[in-house]
């Protein structure tokens, strides 16, 4: 009984001794402010009456100094961080496929056996099932599908959780991985706010445009993702700069667009038709040359929706057709 009472004891010290340490730690002494860390002067201060609490602390830092991203990459001694592009999050071991060594000598016959073998069970270890054979052919799609399409690293980042998310949930039974893949590369491209038209997609990807479509409402379905309405203006930028056109150009279609959303001239209609209608119309507007054609090339669409959009446009804006 006296034990046990000791030890019930010794518990309720130790744990106000914690209390004690946390307050002291993250109140002032003084004036019982908050404390925070000055990691530049290696210092512990008062937020509130700027008294040092403690002084000299340990950088807990890299020992060297780098002053641009390049010489960061050079003196850094850890490996590239971790990323869902990757169906090992790059975690795996790369092997290289040249048989020389840290010197660039050739190795020897059974050096090179050793490492064929060693190649070999790496390939095996990294795809041991058949889920991860999956992921790995589906990254492998959306890296290309999104080089194609000139897209930035965090859409395809954001098209990789959305996969890994699909095939966690079972969406890809009766479905292909490349079609499951492409409609996370459209999705991932909207949600960043750079979409692609369904047409540039399917001319990247291995499946019809009627799969991806298809796949692409169901996932977004399935997933709850939130993917709002295209917005035209956010095609404008990349049509403008296909075709060479200056920023006033530019500007000037993004003016007839926000009329057009004024007047609710843009609902129902296609997003793509929508801004290059826009571009072709303020080209002209601006003394700039360029033609349907061109816009029908760099849109992927057809130059009659161009006529159609440019005119109700200009229609919108008050301004005489040319």
């Amino acid at each position: 009984m006296a034990d046990t009472t000791m030890r019930a004891r010794r518990r309720e010290a130790e744990r106000e001794e914690e209390e004690t340490q946390e307050t002291e730690t993250n109140d002032c002494p003084e004036c019982g402010g908050l404390v925070i860390q000055d990691e530049e002067h290696g210092e512990t201060v008062c937020a509130d009456c700027g008294l040092v609490v403690e002084e000299d602390g340990i950088d807990r830092g890299p020992e060297w100094r780098a002053f641009d991203s390049k010489e960061k990459d050079e003196k850094s001694r850890v490996g590239a961080p971790t990323t869902n592009t990757m169906h090992d999050k790059g975690l795996s071991t790369n092997i290289d496929w040249r048989d020389q060594d840290a010197y660039g000598n050739s190795l020897s016959s059974n050096q090179r056996q050793k490492m064929q073998r060693l190649r070999k069970w790496n390939e095996r270890f990294r795809t041991r099932d058949a889920k991860e054979r999956n992921l790995k052919q589906a990254l492998g799609e959306i890296d290309r599908m999104a080089s194609a399409l000139g897209l930035p690293d965090n859409v395809r980042e954001t098209a990789s959780v959305i996969y890994r998310r699909a095939l966690e949930d079972d969406l890809l039974p009766g479905r292909s991985i490349e079609g499951v893949s492409t409609s996370c590369v459209y999705a991932a491209a909207r949600q960043a706010g750079v979409p692609r038209s369904l047409d540039e997609i399917a001319d990247v990807s291995r499946v019809e445009k009627s799969e991806i479509a298809r796949t692409y409402r169901y996932v977004v379905r399935e997933l709850g993702l939130e993917v709002r309405p295209a917005d035209p203006e956010s095609y404008v930028p990349r049509f403008a700069s296909d075709l060479g056109l200056s920023d006033e150009s530019e500007h000037r279609a993004r003016e007839l667009l926000q009329t057009a959303k004024d007047q609710g001239v843009h609902s129902g209609k296609s997003p793509v038709g929508l801004a290059a209608a826009a571009v072709y119309a303020a080209a002209l507007l601006t003394n700039e040359k360029t033609t349907q054609a061109k816009v029908s090339e760099v849109a992927d669409i057809s130059e009659v929706t161009i006529r159609n959009r440019y005119h109700e446009l200009l229609e919108a804006e008050g301004a005489i057709p040319a």
